[in-house]
């Protein structure tokens, strides 16, 4: 009696549906819709008199900023309504972090994005925005009261009286994270696309630039912005764990599926990509 076959090995869980080149028009506007759509609801979380504070009250948490606080005046009603520079900072940062995946979106990325995959990144990069927008207004977690703070000149036309402001050094060092972060991932898939456009290039694993630095540099892009986002709203703790959780789940889930689509696709060219480049994520060290 013959033994049974094994049952085929369980593909590895990927939204995007790698190698299928197809145009997805729905999935795209899906996406652009409910990135732009987000911008509002972080904007209501962050506002003095907002959703945050109404969600933070009903909790009965203490915020670390009093309701109607207003140290911003532009002029701009949408910014005053802020209230606080650092509020500011992070709607900045959802908003700079919305615009880059539109980018990613419509110009760099070739493979096709379902209604239902533009659905989940949506909601899964509201929620941490939202998470963090809540986490920076509860007194608990805010990195407000993260230490040691710093003196930062800022520009007159935030109309912050005295043109300076007393932040966290975890803030400024959190938005350092998010700009080299956020940096690093585009030019890196700026790159990438630069060198599949060559036809000499066909069939080819792209070894140029940032990928000469880890196999999945862009990985490593994101995790630092998404630290960087949550460092400037939770302070030292709340960042770093952001940093390692996602330096961790992005190894173990999306570079393990990336590995098999690409040793399957490229073969050799990709054993020896690994033997030349031994980093999957963080440059010289993993």
């Amino acid at each position: 009696m013959a033994a049974p076959k094994p049952p085929p090995p369980k593909r590895k869980f990927d939204l995007i549906n790698r190698g299928d080149k197809s145009s997805t028009p729905l999935g795209t506007l899906t996406f652009l819709g409910l990135r732009a759509l987000d911008l509002p609801l972080q904007h209501t979380l962050l506002s003095p008199s907002g959703l945050g504070l109404t969600l933070l009250s009903r909790a009965g948490l203490a915020a670390a900023l009093p309701a109607g606080t207003q140290l911003l005046h532009t002029g701009l009603p949408l910014v005053d309504a802020l209230g606080h520079p650092q509020s500011l900072l992070l709607f900045a940062m959802a908003a700079g972090s919305a615009a880059k995946q539109a980018y990613w979106l419509t110009v760099l990325s070739a493979e096709s994005f379902p209604a239902s995959a533009a659905f989940a990144v949506s909601a899964l990069n509201s929620f941490w925005n939202g998470l963090n927008a809540v986490l920076f207004l509860a007194l608990a977690t805010s990195s407000l009261e993260s230490r040691p703070l710093v003196s930062v000149p800022l520009p007159a036309v935030l109309g912050v009286p005295g043109n300076s402001l007393l932040v966290p050094l975890s803030a400024v060092v959190g938005t350092a994270m998010y700009v080299g972060g956020l940096t690093l991932e585009t030019v890196a898939e700026q790159q990438r696309k630069a060198f599949k456009a060559a036809p000499e290039n066909a069939g080819k694993v792209c070894k140029v630039g940032a990928w000469r630095w880890a196999r999945h540099i862009n990985y490593f892009g994101y995790a630092l912005w998404r630290g960087g986002y949550a460092m400037a709203a939770t302070g030292w703790v709340g960042g770093l764990a952001m940093t390692a959780f996602l330096v961790y789940d992005l190894s173990a889930r999306a570079a393990a599926v990336l590995d098999d689509y690409c040793t399957n696709k490229y073969k050799e060219q990709w054993f020896q990509f690994k033997r030349e480049v031994p980093y999957t994520i963080i440059p010289g060290v993993y």
